[in-house]
């Protein structure tokens, strides 16, 4: 979400998109990493961490079916997923916004499957996997919760899976407004009011849906006074209500 419309302290935009600034300093360390990680073991993960510059709107982090070498946490912006299913057709996949980590499609088979592209200007940390494994083996709290970042992706996946089988275009948008309502919040940003990075191309393709369902969607979630939309800014008026048009299912990510 655009870091520019969260309140929070001075503190939480130190590492916007600096990329001297140190795991120990950064304000998403309670995201990325395992909460009981020692203050020296967090140095010696971020001795293997390397940070470039930031990627440029419709930049490539990865392409798919490149050879697999790291994994990637989000420190700014947003990055999008995306597949290309057998007749040549874009498949959205998820949606990464910071503290969150991508990349980990490519362990399986040692080259990434899906394609990752910064939806607006995203800085990134990256990972090199085999000197994670390395580190991992003294650090057991770190492999714990890698392990747990990988449980949480396949996790996320079946739940979009049900979701596109099951729900009603309501039920899918309500629960990927949550998603994100509830990603910031873990953020400690707004969960009532934030900007949707991506297009209603993007919302479309990932749930399924066309554009103008997308809109017409967002229009009766308005006037049913479930949410203020302007443009990509998102106020929810009613986190009950959408909750209930949701029903409940709010694991889209």
């Amino acid at each position: 979400m655009s870091e520019s419309i969260a309140t929070s302290s001075d503190n939480a935009t130190k590492c916007h998109h600096n990329p001297t600034v140190s795991c120990g300093d950064c304000r998403l360390n309670a995201i990325c990493l395992p909460i009981s990680l020692h203050v020296d073991d967090i140095d010696k993960l971020d001795d293997i961490i390397q940070r470039g510059r930031p990627l440029q709107k419709g930049e490539y982090l990865y392409r798919s079916n490149e050879p697999f070498q790291s994994v990637y946490a989000v420190r700014s912006g947003t990055i999008k997923a995306v597949n290309i299913t057998n007749d040549g057709q874009e498949q959205v996949t998820g949606f990464y916004l910071p503290g969150e980590v991508l990349g980990m499609d490519g362990i399986a088979q040692n080259h990434y499957t899906n394609s990752a592209i910064a939806l607006e200007t995203a800085a990134v940390c990256e990972i090199p996997f085999s000197r994670m494994e390395d580190l991992s083996l003294q650090l057991p709290t770190l492999q714990r919760h890698f392990f747990q970042l990988m449980s949480k992706e396949i996790t996320s996946d079946q739940q979009l899976i049900t979701l596109l089988s099951k729900n009603s275009a309501d039920e899918r948008i309500a629960s990927l407004l949550l998603s994100i309502s509830t990603r910031n919040h873990n953020r400690h940003l707004s969960a009532t009011f934030f900007r949707l990075p991506m297009s209603r191309a993007d919302i479309g393709n990932y749930l399924g849906l066309t554009i103008e369902t997308v809109s017409r969607v967002l229009s009766r979630f308005q006037k049913s006074d479930l949410l203020e939309v302007n443009k990509k800014e998102i106020t929810i008026k009613d986190m009950d209500g959408l909750k209930r048009v949701a029903n409940m299912e709010t694991a889209c990510g």
